[in-house]
């Protein structure tokens, strides 16, 4: 997907998504040696973005499976079209020699509707296959994905063994909700992704913000590290923080006040215990003040390594 280690350094941070070094060796050794890349980290952390920014940096497209619980087989391989197999059985009535020849036919690939991972398999040209949060799902479901990691290949019982007609680039994401299996993590280039630093957070900002000053990215990655280090149910991930940051260009400020606290809130309070916190009379204003304070360090240290 990648000829070199720069080319995947330029294309992916022309996506406005930013890793580091070490992580962006990690994703160039997982494509060139086409092996799965299992990441593992808090909800918001950015794994599934890195799926999607791989895949624009690629030029390619993505096919997601999207766990979630009690999901079934043929939604991960997929399944025959029963109505197609009614009509295909109506419109051929009396035509076939046998019972066997007929249920040949009804088990013929033109009734098969493949789910994402047969559609990454049979991509003429490698895509992304996005396997999201594949904690939600039972060890069977996680099991039946080993064959495909590994040989690059799916068994269907009624159609044989279906092989890759290319080897997609795949990524498994996990919340940690369960721990996954050992096999799964054999096959896969494992990587724990953290919430990034506030001074890499900036700089994620301001990729999406590009209008904006310096001392406004920094205010926002600030704000973000004073919200997760509060006793919030549910942190802002950085896509959150993406949008209070926009929501605030729309209203033609570039500076939080306590004043913009009531309609900020849904921007960054996803709960109603998190609502409550941040409506008492010192929670917001104090959580501003934090990022403030962690801005002006940013700024500090920005200006001695300049």
């Amino acid at each position: 997907m990648f000829e070199s280690l720069n080319e995947l350094s330029a294309k992916l941070a022309a996506t406005g998504y930013f890793i580091d070094p070490v992580m962006m060796q990690v994703v160039y050794l997982a494509a060139r040696l086409k092996k799965p890349l299992l990441l593992e980290g808090p909800a918001g952390s950015g794994k599934t973005q890195l799926a999607l920014s791989v895949a624009a940096a690629a030029g390619t497209h993505v096919e997601r499976l999207q766990c979630y619980p009690g999901m079934t087989e043929d939604k991960v391989i997929g399944r025959f079209d029963e109505s197609l197999q009614r009509l295909y059985m109506e419109f051929n009535k009396g035509q076939h020699e046998s019972w066997q020849s007929l249920l040949s036919n009804l088990k013929g690939r033109e009734f098969f509707r493949p789910g994402p991972l047969v559609r990454a398999l049979e991509c003429k040209r490698p895509c992304v296959l996005l396997i999201d949060e594949l904690d939600k799902v039972p060890e069977s479901i996680e099991a039946m994905l080993l064959e495909a990691t590994s040989a690059n290949q799916v068994s269907v019982p009624e159609l044989g063994t279906i092989q890759g007609e290319s080897t997609p680039f795949i990524v498994l994401t996990s919340n940690e909700e369960r721990r996954l299996g050992d096999p799964i993590r054999r096959r896969s280039l494992y990587v724990r992704v953290e919430q990034p630093t506030p001074e890499r957070e900036a700089e994620i900002i301001a990729s999406r913000t590009p209008d904006a000053d310096a001392a406004f990215h920094r205010e926002m990655a600030g704000i973000a590290l004073a919200f997760r280090n509060y006793s919030l149910e549910k942190p802002p991930s950085v896509s959150e923080m993406i949008d209070f940051a926009n929501a605030l260009q729309v209203l033609g400020t570039d500076h939080v006040t306590p004043e913009h606290r009531d309609v900020l809130l849904p921007f960054l309070a996803k709960t109603e215990k998190d609502r409550r916190h941040l409506l008492l009379r010192e929670g917001f204003t104090s959580l501003l003040h934090d990022g403030a304070r962690f801005a002006e360090k940013m700024a500090i240290a920005e200006g001695a390594e300049a």
